[in-house]
């Protein structure tokens, strides 16, 4: 490689690597639709939250079914991470992370740190 092309090569990355853009502060976020996802892992459907606990690192959510002849109860557990653990009836049906893709009732969502603003991805 010509030192020319070594030279260009150099600059290139710099351009790629310096871009003041990318060191602004963003917060990204799991949104998550629990009673479309319970209907997709457990099946049935009028799904509702009747109380959520908040601690440092996650959310948990008890769900039951409303019209069930026999409803069933379910506990969502979504980390800040993106992870989340549901427990249906004392069944595993999830233990893996929301961020992959697998679920159409999840999606992530970006923001800038200090204004709060959505950032819109190309």
């Amino acid at each position: 490689m010509t030192d020319t092309n070594r030279q260009k090569s150099i600059e290139l990355l710099a351009t790629e690597f310096n871009r003041p853009e990318w060191e602004e502060p963003i917060v990204c976020r799991v949104e998550v639709d629990l009673p479309a996802w319970l209907s997709q892992l457990a099946g049935g459907r009028d799904w509702e939250v009747y109380s959520e606990e908040e601690e440092e690192n996650c959310i948990s959510f008890a769900m039951r079914q409303r019209s069930e002849l026999a409803p069933k109860l379910a506990e969502v557990t979504l980390y800040h991470n993106g992870y989340a653990i549901v427990d249906v009836d004392g069944r595993f049906l999830f233990d893996g992370s929301l961020t992959s893709g697998a679920s159409d009732c999840a999606h992530l969502s970006y923001y800038h740190a200090d204004s709060g603003e959505k950032i819109t991805l190309n």
